[in-house]
């Protein structure tokens, strides 16, 4: 009988974790609106980043007052010093169309508390230093005016108000004579808030807004989320919002149920797989990337990534359901660098031909093969050949399932074949960029050769 009792038990408590992971009809309802809200951006799958500020005058990164904790009256002559007279907003948005973007996030204010923006709230613009011009609505009015989608990045930090504390990687922590200032918290998120709502009214539409960040007990309502979400939706309500009004649990979601934002933003990284909620929903996601190892204007930075690497790191996001946004960061008088300008231009050439595999694309449900990756669109499959293999490829599984095979960048017909010489296995499909299917031969792309395979 006890042994009969456990099994019941055992049973009893099966079926009720059973019955707890089942999702409500009310969150299947907020994730179709979830998923119907970014659509638009999950079929665009490539997007720039912009950091751009007073960070750019002393060229060390966009985190140099905290790392070298400077004061905000040491800072200051960065500030008076930062004169962009080359930025051109148009100029930028160009070189984004070319690269084959979709989107663009601006960042409206950073951590050192310099707002891009014309606020009423403050005299720490960049309107205020430079001849009354307005960064933010110069941005937004080129990007829309290309057809590119519209962002901005939005710092829930703030080192230069008086009201936020000097906790986390405020440049003055562990400053004892700083830390018996009076720290209004109230008052500094009612002054955050009202930004945001500078931002989402004075702007025309915006289709993203990306918050930087959470930290500690410094996450959700501590920044009164829910009523900011609120406020934000009330002016756009089909904005799409980033995690980070609570603390980033970068790629283990597992658990995670979508809180106050539309979708994860794992940072410098590629999840090893596609990213879910706790019932096996995919959870929209974007990896976002620096093309070198800073985010703002570092002069001494010569890091960079490659063309082929950062076409690949595309590819990697797209094929697990992700996005990338990729950052650029402007110098002191608002020039992209030339030398990210160079590495764009390659990665543009590539999207020229290949974007088909790219945008509107996801996950495949076949297995990830050794040579590279697959991305699928309806009844059309992305094979991205990246990697030295020996002879042709093998599509195990699509013998008898495949119309027709073609070179994307050119669409003329591949060789394929089911079997070759000394090989008895079955349900294979082979092809390759030229005949006989093989011998080895020097593939048209070698960051990336993608055949577009067309399924019955």
């Amino acid at each position: 009988m006890k042994t009969l009792r456990i099994i019941l038990l055992m049973l009893i408590t099966t079926l009720f974790l059973s019955a707890q992971e089942k999702p409500s009809d009310e969150y299947m309802k907020n994730y179709k609106n979830l998923m119907n809200r970014t659509q638009w951006w999950r079929d665009a799958r490539f997007g720039m980043f912009i950091h751009f500020g007073a960070y750019a005058v002393p060229a060390r990164g966009e985190w140099v007052k905290s790392d070298e904790h400077l004061t905000t009256d040491q800072y200051q002559r960065y500030v008076e010093e930062f004169n962009p007279k080359d930025f051109d907003a148009k100029k930028w948005a160009k070189i984004a169309k070319a690269t084959g973007m979709k989107y663009a996030v601006l960042t409206a204010k950073h951590h050192d508390g310099f707002c891009m923006f014309d606020s009423k709230l403050t005299s720490y613009t960049i309107s205020h230093y430079f001849h009354g011009r307005d960064i933010v609505r110069e941005f937004l009015d080129a990007f829309r005016a290309e057809g590119i989608k519209v962002g901005l990045y939005y710092s829930l930090i703030d080192w230069h108000n008086l009201d936020y504390p000097n906790v986390g990687n405020h440049p003055q922590r562990g400053d004892t004579a700083y830390s018996k200032h009076h720290f209004d918290w109230d008052s500094y998120v009612k002054y955050m808030h009202e930004q945001v709502e500078e931002l989402m009214k004075n702007y025309g539409k915006l289709d993203i807004l990306w918050f930087d960040y959470s930290f500690d007990d410094y996450t959700g309502e501590k920044w009164k989320a829910k009523e900011l979400v609120q406020m934000i939706r009330k002016y756009q309500p089909d904005i799409i919002l980033n995690n980070r009004l609570e603390v980033n649990q970068g790629t283990d979601t597992t658990s995670r149920v979508l809180g106050y934002g539309d979708f994860e933003t794992p940072e410098q990284g590629i999840p090893d797989k596609e990213l879910t909620d706790r019932y096996g929903n995919p959870i929209p996601w974007e990896t976002c990337m620096t093309m070198n190892n800073n985010w703002g204007y570092n002069a001494f930075d010569n890091n960079w990534k490659s063309p082929e690497l950062l076409i690949q790191s595309l590819v990697n996001c797209v094929s697990k359901n992700g996005n990338l946004l990729l950052n650029v960061g402007p110098d002191a008088r608002g020039n992209i660098p030339e030398k990210s300008i160079e590495i764009l231009d390659a990665v543009g050439k590539w999207m020229d031909k290949n974007n088909e595999s790219i945008y509107g694309c996801g996950a495949s449900s076949l297995p990830k093969p050794e040579w590279g990756h697959l991305t699928q669109k309806g009844d059309t499959l992305y094979a991205h050949w990246m990697y030295p293999n020996l002879g042709p490829i093998n599509m195990k599984g699509l013998t008898s399932k495949v119309k027709g095979t073609f070179l994307l960048s050119t669409g003329s017909e591949m060789p394929t074949q089911t079997s070759w010489w000394g090989n008895t296995e079955q349900n294979n499909f082979f092809i390759n960029v030229n005949a006989p299917i093989y011998q080895n031969f020097k593939r048209p792309d070698l960051y990336d050769t993608v055949f577009r395979i067309e399924l019955k």
